[in-house]
């Protein structure tokens, strides 16, 4: 099992994802021997899992069922153990876009966290490219080569433990791209011109406040980068939902269907908001925006080494 590769069958050792519905899923680590509990009862991993295809219904003890599916970078953000704030699909998505990353992209990235960003830039970059990740936490950086390991790509990635803006990445003139996330970016904007390719590389900094994001412009600038642009990304999401509403009443001119063109009689016509005039009501689908939506996250300033 890969996180870049696809696997038919679930195999000893496998991380696999139990989608109980679109809002309840989790991670479990297949292995012989282990079950897991679930609201719909027990899954045992040697008989319910191991040799059985991702995507199969698997049944649990308590008659209720759930779904094992392939992990993907996607559903990994959404149910990772969180060891630092992450990067969702929304950013991530735009990230990969504008740093121009394609297969055998070499990146470079600061800092590692919880590896939400990581695994999507693993998978864009494979499988060819390589990605070089610092972690200035020595327990989160060791936890992220663990994690790689029992995924499948630590060939496509190398985890350094050390401080960016001090030691930078390791790495000279090879970076097709830099990704920063951390407190101070101003302060490893030079490390991150020293890591890019000689020419047209592009940079991406991740910073929550507008202060951050004056300063790392700044030493953008002072480093000779170009192009530097600021975005804010905000989702807005729409419940699709059924609604009921009154026909107005529009007088005797209205009533006879012979102005409409409208004829009962015809079968195409049944069942279609006419049918219910009678009723005072029509039923349609709309969308309606939540009422609470995710606000602010962080700004993402993009710049090329010129």
């Amino acid at each position: 099992m890969s996180f870049v590769e696809y696997g038919d069958t679930i195999k000893d050792g496998d991380t696999a994802i139990v989608f109980l519905g679109h809002e309840s899923m989790f991670p479990v680590k297949v292995q012989h021997g282990t079950v897991t509990q679930t609201k719909y009862g027990v899954i045992r991993h040697s008989t319910d899992l191991i040799g059985k295809k991702y995507g199969s219904k698997v049944t649990c003890s308590k008659g209720g069922w759930v779904f094992i599916l392939h992990p993907t970078p996607e559903l990994w953000t959404m149910n990772l153990p969180h060891r630092t704030q992450i990067l969702y699909s929304t950013d991530i998505s735009l990230i990969t876009m504008m740093l121009e990353l394609k297969p055998g992209s070499i990146v470079c990235e600061s800092g590692t966290g919880s590896g939400s960003l990581s695994h999507a830039l693993i998978r864009t970059v494979a499988p060819t490219g390589h990605l070089y990740t610092v972690e200035f936490h020595q327990q989160r950086a060791e936890k992220a080569r663990e994690e790689f390991r029992e995924h499948g790509v630590e060939h496509l990635v190398t985890v350094s433990n050390q401080d960016v803006c001090k030691n930078g990445f390791g790495v000279s003139n090879i970076a097709d791209a830099v990704f920063l996330d951390i407190p101070s970016p101003w302060e490893a904007i030079g490390h991150a011109r020293s890591a890019l390719k000689a020419e047209g590389g592009r940079i991406c900094s991740f910073s929550p406040c507008i202060e951050q994001v004056q300063r790392t412009c700044l030493a953008m600038e002072e480093y000779g980068f170009t192009e530097i642009n600021t975005l804010e990304i905000l989702l807005r999401v729409y419940n699709v939902r059924t609604i009921s509403l009154q026909i107005p009443d529009l007088g005797k001119a209205a009533e006879g269907n012979s102005s409409t063109g409208f004829d009962s009689s015809n079968p195409s016509n049944q069942g279609s908001p006419c049918s219910n005039l009678q009723q005072g009501t029509v039923q349609f689908k709309s969308g309606v925006p939540l009422r609470e939506m995710v606000g602010h996250t962080g700004y993402l300033t993009f710049a090329t080494k010129s």
